[in-house]
């Protein structure tokens, strides 16, 4: 269920809010005239924890920037699994791919994990401003050309790569989100989420886990999971590429 904010914010009437949307990558190569545009267009949802934003197949109508909590995207498949998409944490865009696709709905729900204040962006609004101008459109794929990089290492590694190798691999190199220092990450959703986002079974995440606990490799923790040996889990990474 869309869940709106008590108020509407009409950003075309002030400026201060421009340096927000500047922030954005979308919006990086608009002028002050486009930017007011967007803002004009552009509304602000609060979400409770578990509230959805929009639903598998619901009509696309924005894509949106997470201001602060946290959003999972995920599909449900006919037997009622869910696979956990993406974890979207604050300073992230999502839904915005959709926008430039022939379809009639969005590919996936999209649910708060915790209290979230969003901005919305009108997709018809974006497209018709990029429609106006190519040298936007031309800077616009420069940037989603970078992130296009970074989406396809992370579907190498979630599919050319064990389990266990993927979930060592996430202690190395955790999101920016879940970094505490060199010797501890923070895992800031519910373990059965991160195993879903790492395309890991349950049953198989808590084995591996309990294999590294055995190993002294790790210091499972209620919300965070100590790393007591760096190089022996890098030389597993190494051992498993």
């Amino acid at each position: 269920m869309l869940l709106r904010s008590p108020r509407t914010t009409s950003y075309s009437a002030t400026m201060e809010a421009n340096p927000t949307l500047k922030d954005i990558y979308l919006f990086q190569e608009f002028d002050d005239l486009q930017l007011e545009t967007i803002a004009g267009s552009t509304k602000q949802f609060s979400l409770e924890p578990g509230q959805r934003l929009f639903n598998q197949g619901d009509p696309i109508e924005r894509f949106y920037f997470l201001q602060q909590g946290q959003m999972k995207l995920y599909r449900l498949s006919v037997d009622g699994y869910e696979k956990v998409i993406d974890i979207v944490g604050a300073g992230q865009t999502f839904a915005e791919a959709v926008v430039f696709m022939e379809r009639d709905g969005y590919p996936v729900n999209a649910e708060a994990l915790e209290a979230s204040e969003l901005l919305g962006f009108k997709a018809a609004t974006f497209l018709k401003l990029l429609k106006e101008s190519n040298d936007s459109c031309l800077r616009l794929m420069a940037n989603m050309s970078q992130r296009l990089r970074w989406q396809l290492n992370e579907i190498d590694r979630l599919t050319l790569h064990s389990a266990t190798f993927r979930f060592i691999n996430f202690l190395l190199d955790p999101p920016a989100s879940c970094r505490v220092n060199a010797g501890e990450v923070r895992l800031n959703v519910p373990k059965s989420v991160l195993a879903s986002r790492l395309s890991i079974q349950p049953e198989t995440f808590s084995r591996i886990l309990s294999r590294l606990t055995g190993a002294g490799l790790i210091e499972v923790r209620r919300e965070a999971i100590k790393l007591l040996d760096v190089e022996a889990l890098r030389d597993r990474v190494r051992d498993l590429h």
